[in-house]
């Protein structure tokens, strides 16, 4: 059955379209089949009678009379005579056929080629396009984020030059507000002088230092000072009662100047009411006297022998005091075997110890 619907395939495929019964088709199949062997097996017969006619007809139309055809030799036949030649053909045509066939494989292999490279290449063109695409986008976004950088470095541009301004403005205020808090310390520092005495040329005042001080509360260390009033509009101001611990000459100025001069005084003392209220001190129980330019406390112990010592700044908080020299009759004494008790000693003890040392 199979063999038969090969041959079937083979001659003619629309037979295997029939819808009927099986074995009725198998039949008709099977007669088919027969009818069409025996019609290959005369139609080869015809053939090869047409091709001995045709091959006698060429030899007739080249002869020119009968005798020529008499006399004409035969042609040599070839090894196996027609159907010798007739299977050389066929196998010539196998030969070509198997050939061809190969030729096609081959053919049909390169056109798959073809067709997967085809493919291939159209998905690389896609995956271009869509990369394409994607470049787009991101050029879009980038000129979107480029125009945003722009429009933030404008408003940054903005921003420094009003912050600038305004810091501008900020240091005016606090350099505004340096100087009223310098007036207002000036004004403070002004309210604590108190006027004790005055007459038409001369007044006496007293200063009550504000600093948190017990020594600067003492109404007796407090400095007393006199201004005394020229006829040419200036003044001149020295310390009463030639106390002199503040300063050693006369303030002189114009009469308008008189609340600068009062105010340095007295910041000067602010600095100094600890040290100013520890010289007051000594100076009932010793003989001194102060100078504040050179910031030297001259001791006199007899009427010739003097001691210098010299006071930092920021004493007693910070500073020290040193003895720089003692002359005897104007005469250096050395000090090399002048030892006192300790290093640090303060003004009052640099004091006791010259008065009650043996080698002074």
């Amino acid at each position: 059955m199979a063999d038969v619907r090969g041959v079937l395939r083979c001659c003619d495929p629309s037979l295997l379209d029939h819808n009927g019964d099986p074995e009725s088709d198998c039949a008709e199949a099977a007669r088919m089949l027969l009818y069409l062997t025996d019609s290959r097996r005369v139609q080869k017969v015809l053939w090869r009678q047409l091709f001995v006619l045709d091959s006698s007809m060429s030899l007739l139309e080249g002869l020119e009379s009968a005798q020529q055809l008499m006399k004409q030799p035969c042609p040599p036949q070839p090894d196996g005579g027609a159907r010798g030649r007739w299977k050389a053909l066929k196998a010539e045509n196998r030969l070509g056929l198997e050939e061809t066939e190969a030729l096609l494989r081959s053919l049909h292999d390169k056109i798959h080629q073809i067709h997967s490279r085809r493919n291939t290449l159209t998905q690389l063109m896609k995956q271009l396009h869509s990369k394409k695409h994607q470049c787009e986008q991101l050029e879009q976004t980038l000129q979107k984020a480029q125009n945003a950088l722009r429009s933030c470095n404008q408003q940054l541009t903005h921003l420094r030059e009003e912050s600038e301004a305004v810091l501008s403005q900020l240091m005016g205020w606090r350099q505004l507000k340096a100087e009223r808090q310098e007036l207002i310390t000036s004004l403070r520092d002004l309210m604590t002088v108190h006027l004790l005495t005055f007459n038409q040329s001369e007044l006496c005042i007293g200063s009550m230092p504000h600093v948190s001080s017990n020594l600067s509360s003492n109404q007796n260390g407090a400095p007393k000072l006199s201004v005394i009033y020229g006829h040419d509009g200036c003044f001149s101001m020295q310390e009463s009662e030639g106390t002199a611990i503040l300063v050693e000459e006369r303030v002189m100025g114009k009469r308008n100047e008189l609340g600068a001069a009062l105010l340095e005084v007295m910041q000067c003392y602010d600095g100094q009411a600890e040290l100013l209220s520890e010289i007051q001190t000594l100076r009932t129980s010793f003989a001194i006297d102060w100078r504040p330019a050179q910031r030297l406390l001259v001791y006199l112990k007899s009427a010739s022998l003097v001691c210098h010592l010299e006071v930092e700044e920021g004493y007693p908080s910070c500073g020290q005091v040193r003895l720089l020299s003692i002359r005897r009759d104007g005469q250096l004494v050395d000090t090399s075997g002048l030892k006192p008790p300790k290093n640090d000693l303060n003004l009052t003890d640099w004091l006791v110890f010259l008065c009650s040392s043996p080698l002074v």
